[in-house]
């Protein structure tokens, strides 16, 4: 298991840029496939972005492409969303996730809130 903590969520305006970070603990990070998933009210769960454990493959939902990048750095067991014109249809709840060897997602965050206000 991995323990995930997400910080770097807030209220900001349209057009705006937020960084979401993800701290993992608790077992070996460069195992884990890392996720970022957001949940609007109303609505259901949508990953947003992922990026594997070889850090060979990421995956964007077709709304954020080219204006979100999802990073890692492994030497501080950290996973980045950096989200660049934001919407307000962006706004929700963003959770951290991890996957071990990509396999299924098991280890979830407490959520961080991003609001964008038009």
């Amino acid at each position: 298991q991995v323990q995930l903590v997400e910080s770097g969520g807030g209220l900001v305006q349209a057009g705006g840029s937020l960084r979401l970070s993800c701290a993992a603990s608790g077992s070996t990070f460069i195992k884990y496939s890392m996720g970022w998933v957001r949940q609007a009210p109303g609505k259901e769960r949508e990953f947003v972005a992922i990026i594997s454990w070889k850090e060979d493959t990421t995956y964007y939902v077709d709304s954020v492409k080219g204006r979100f990048t999802v990073s890692r750095d492994n030497a501080k067991n950290t996973v980045y969303l950096q989200m660049n014109s934001l919407k307000p249809e962006d706004t929700a709840v963003y959770y951290c996730a991890a996957a071990l060897y990509g396999s299924s997602w098991e280890d979830w965050g407490q959520g961080t809130q991003v609001t964008v206000s038009s």
